[in-house]
C-alpha cells in the first residue's frame, strides 16, 4: 500500500500506533480469511483425493481390458454362429432335392471358399517382437528405434502372401482360417483379425507342399528385408514343418460389407 494511505487526510502527522493498527485491521482480517479458506480447500481436496483414487477405481476399465473383453465376446459369437450354421446345413440336407453331383459341386465350392475343415501337410511360421533392450548385433547398423523391435502389419502380410504364392491350399493365422475377404491388420503392437485381437508371438500355419512353401518364403523380398532385422536386432523368426494337421473352417459371416455413397 502507498505511503499516502498512512497519512491523515488533513495533512497532520500520523496518528498513534493504536490508530494505525485499527485502520489496517479489516485488511489483515480479510487476508487471514483468504489464506484460511485456501487452506481448507486444499485440506478437503487432499482428503478427497486420498479417499477416491481414480487410477484404482474398479469401475474404470483400462482400454486394453475393454479391447480384450470385446475380442472374447466376438470369439464367442463367432463360435455360436458356426454352430448355428452347422445346424441349418444339417436340416437343409434332409430333403433338399439335390443330386449327388450337385452335392459334390457344392462341397468343392465350400472347400475353396475356406468354410470347411482342411487336412494336409503343414508348415508354421512364427513371428515375435525383439527383446525391449535389444541392441545392434552387427557393426555398421544404428542402435534400434522402437519401431525396429516390433512386428508390423507388413511383416505378417509378407508371410501370408508368400505362402499363397507357394501354393498354400489354406492358411490359418493364430486360431482363425483366412478366406478371400480376410484382412490382416495391426493396431499398435496387436493384431486385429476378423473382430478379434491377438498379441505376439504370431503363428501362421499353411497347408501345402512344405518344400514349395519354404522356397516361396526364401524368395520373398519383403521377408528378406525382415530377416535383416532378425539378424541385427533379434526379431523372432521360426519355421517348422508340422506333418499332417487340420485347419478349421472359417466360422464368421460371409456377407460382404462395403461402403455406399451418401445421398
Amino acid at each position: 500500500m502507498s505511503n499516502s494511505a498512512d497519512s491523515p487526510e488533513d495533512g497532520s502527522e500520523s496518528g498513534s500506533g493504536a490508530d494505525r493498527r485499527g485502520r489496517f485491521r479489516p485488511v489483515r482480517v480479510l487476508t487471514v480469511g483468504v489464506f484460511a479458506l485456501a487452506g481448507l480447500i486444499f485440506f478437503t481436496s487432499f482428503n478427497t483425493a486420498k479417499g477416491t483414487d481414480i487410477r484404482t477405481d474398479a469401475s474404470l476399465l483400462k482400454l486394453s481390458d475393454l479391447i480384450q473383453e470385446r475380442s472374447r465376446e466376438n470369439g464367442e459369437r463367432s463360435d455360436a454362429n458356426a454352430a448355428l450354421r452347422d445346424q441349418v446345413e444339417s436340416l437343409a440336407e434332409r430333403d433338399d432335392g439335390r443330386t449327388k453331383a450337385q452335392d459334390d459341386a457344392l462341397a468343392a465350392l465350400e472347400q475353396n471358399a475356406g468354410t470347411q475343415k482342411l487336412t494336409g501337410e503343414a508348415l508354421t511360421v512364427t513371428l515375435n517382437d525383439a527383446p525391449p533392450d535389444a541392441t545392434a548385433k552387427l557393426p555398421g547398423y544404428p542402435e534400434p528405434q522402437p519401431d525396429y523391435l516390433v512386428i508390423h502389419q507388413q511383416d505378417l502380410q509378407a508371410v501370408v502372401n508368400a505362402l499363397w504364392q507357394g501354393g498354400a491350399e489354406g492358411i490359418k493365422v493364430m486360431d482363425q482360417r483366412l478366406i478371400s475377404t480376410s484382412a490382416v491388420r495391426c493396431v499398435g503392437n496387436t493384431l486385429i483379425l476378423q473382430g478379434r485381437v491377438y498379441s505376439p508371438p504370431y503363428k501362421i500355419t499353411a497347408i501345402g507342399d512344405p518344400e514349395k512353401l519354404q522356397q516361396a518364403l526364401s524368395a520373398s523380398e519383403a521377408i528378406q528385408n525382415y530377416m535383416v532385422y532378425v539378424d541385427v536386432y533379434g526379431l523372432g523368426w521360426k519355421v517348422e514343418e508340422n506333418g499332417t494337421v487340420t485347419l478349421p473352417g472359417y466360422s464368421g459371416t460371409v456377407d460382404l460389407h462395403y461402403a455406399e455413397p451418401v445421398e
